[in-house]
């Protein structure tokens, strides 16, 4: 039995036909237009926006009449070195530090269970409860947040109930962290920052810490290393770039943050909240502008150290 080929008729010559000869004959041009989209969004909306806020920054604004002064000045980024500017910066440095560093210590053991112990539904189990935080609204999370933490709220509740009243009301009495109550202090925003953030320091270890050869661990203590030992030596030089990777998402994002210190904390300001009040109420672009770059500069310091430190090198 012999089988005959149907012939296969021509596609119309139509301009899709032109059009799909000039892309198959000019691969050049081809993939210059499935370059274009995301060159105009990083080139244009990206770095076009970045450049303005650079631009804006140099402008100052007139004392009199409270219009701005575009004439190129370092004069706004002399406003930066005022003592209370500079209160702001190191606060919010410090407070991103102390987040950043408590999210490390309760991400890890989490991190480290996942990675070498959890199997199959419990491991799916793992992977929704860290990220089931992310799948609710963000405003309402952290005015759950502020009834919980409030004087009257679930936290003491439980802290009377628990007979431990006295030491929640010793802790707030503490200067810096305490405060009439946990929703006006920087615990209660620290906590809040935990909450929202752990999930960017939990997966980026998690990862790394997949890529950690149980074979490794193992021939450490065939060789005689103590568990500390094997963790300090074998396990954390692994995970670090899974470290450095979350401390940059939860760093950074604390830094620039200011729903959360509207909403929960102290009366004092940090960088977002300076940066919101300028250039709403205050009507300074250029000194909102000036402390925009502020977080920009310090993550590039960041960044920097981070990578002679080698922290990118397994990454």
């Amino acid at each position: 039995m012999t089988m005959s080929a149907t012939p296969v008729a021509a596609p119309p010559d139509g301009l899709l036909r032109r059009l799909s000869d000039v892309l198959v004959v000019r691969r050049g041009f081809y993939l210059m237009l499935l370059l274009v989209p995301p060159l105009l969004w990083l080139g244009v909306v990206y770095l076009g926006s970045l450049f303005a806020l650079l631009a804006q920054s140099f402008f100052s604004i007139d004392e009199f009449s409270g219009t701005i002064v575009e004439e190129p000045t370092l004069k706004t980024y002399g406003e930066l070195l005022q003592p209370a500017n500079l209160d702001i910066i190191v606060r919010t440095v410090l407070l991103s530090t102390v987040v950043t560093l408590l999210a490390i210590l309760i991400a890890f053991p989490i991190a480290y269970y996942a990675a070498r112990y959890a199997r199959g539904r419990v491991k799916a189990l793992f992977y929704v409860a860290v990220m089931m935080p992310l799948w609710s609204s963000y405003l309402v999370k952290v005015y759950a947040w502020k009834l919980l933490l409030a004087k009257e709220g679930a936290v003491g509740w439980v802290m009377n109930a628990a007979g431990a009243a006295s030491l929640l009301d010793g802790w707030l009495s503490l200067p810096l962290v305490g405060g009439p109550s946990l929703s006006v202090s920087y615990t209660g925003m620290v906590l809040v920052f935990l909450y929202l953030w752990t999930p960017f320091m939990v997966l980026p270890i998690q990862a790394a810490l997949e890529r950690v050869p149980g074979s490794l661990i193992e021939a450490a203590g065939d060789l005689g290393a103590d568990p500390g030992q094997t963790f300090r030596t074998v396990v954390l030089p692994l995970a670090l770039p899974g470290v450095v990777a979350g401390s940059i998402f939860t760093f950074s994002l604390t830094l620039g943050d200011y729903i959360v210190p509207q909403i929960v904390g102290p009366s004092s300001l940090i960088l977002g909240q300076v940066v919101y009040t300028q250039q709403g109420n205050a009507g300074n672009i250029p000194l909102a502008a000036a402390f925009s770059v502020v977080p920009v500069l310090i993550m590039g310091l960041f960044l920097t150290v981070a990578k002679r430190m080698g922290a990118f090198d397994a990454l």
